[in-house]
C-alpha cells in the first residue's frame, strides 16, 4: 500500500483545497435550490416525512460527525437489521430514492458538512463508527484514511465500486492521499460531476 503523506504537511495545498472547498460549497448551495425542493416534495409525496436523514461518520483525525442526506431509503430502514451497509439492488431504497442516488441528488445535503469544515468535496469517503471499529481492527493500514478530510467523492468512488472489496477501495484511497494534489482534485471532481450530469453514479457504483 501507499505510504501516506503526514497530515501537516504542504501546507499551501491544504490552505488552497480549504478555500476552494469553501468557494464551491457557497455557489453548490445556491445552485442546488431546486434539487432541495424537488427532493423535499418527491420524497414526502411517496413515502412521507422526515426528506432528510443523519448519521454518525468518522472525520479527520477519528473525529465523529453528522453528515444529512435526502432520504433515499424506506423509514427506519435499519429498526430490524440495526447497522448494515447498502447494497446494490437494496430494497430498502424507494424507488424516488433510486433516481436520486444515481444522480447523486441524495448527497446534495452534505455540502453543508463541506462548508462547516467536516467534509472536503474530494478525500476518502467516511465510513460509520460500527464499520470503523470492525475495519480497525480487520484491515492493516486502515487508519491512514483518517489524516486528510473526508469526501463527499473521491478516488475510490471513480475507480471502485461502493459495495465493492473494502481492501480494494483503500488501496485507491491511500492511492489518492499519497499523491493528493489540487490536479488530482481537479480531475476526481470533474469525473464525478460527469457521473453526476449523466446520472451513471448508478454504474459507478457496481463497477468491478
Amino acid at each position: 500500500m501507499a505510504a501516506a503523506k503526514p497530515a501537516g504537511g504542504r501546507r499551501g495545498y491544504q490552505l488552497a483545497k480549504r478555500a476552494a472547498d469553501v468557494v464551491l460549497a457557497a455557489v453548490a448551495l445556491g445552485l442546488s435550490t431546486p434539487f432541495w425542493l424537488w427532493a423535499i416534495v418527491t420524497i414526502t409525496l411517496a413515502d412521507g416525512w422526515p426528506f432528510l436523514y443523519s448519521q454518525t461518520r468518522v472525520g479527520h483525525n477519528r473525529r465523529i460527525f453528522r453528515i444529512h442526506k435526502s432520504r433515499s431509503m424506506i423509514k427506519d430502514a435499519e429498526k430490524e437489521t440495526g447497522v448494515v451497509s447498502s447494497t446494490k439492488d437494496d430494497p430498502r431504497v424507494t424507488r424516488v430514492g433510486r433516481i436520486m442516488r444515481k444522480t447523486a441528488i441524495d448527497e446534495i445535503p452534505q455540502i453543508i458538512g463541506i462548508f462547516r469544515g467536516h467534509m472536503s468535496w474530494v478525500g476518502p469517503r467516511p465510513a460509520r463508527p460500527e464499520e470503523v471499529r470492525q475495519y480497525l481492527r480487520d484491515i492493516p493500514g486502515y487508519g491512514l484514511r483518517h489524516v486528510v478530510r473526508p469526501g463527499l467523492t473521491g478516488y475510490a468512488q471513480v475507480h471502485a465500486s461502493d459495495y465493492g472489496n473494502i481492501e480494494q477501495k483503500l488501496r485507491y484511497d491511500l492511492y489518492y492521499i499519497a499523491h493528493r494534489s489540487l490536479w488530482l482534485d481537479l480531475t476526481i471532481y470533474v469525473k464525478s460531476w460527469a457521473n453526476t450530469l449523466f446520472a451513471r453514479w448508478d454504474v459507478a457504483r457496481t463497477r468491478r
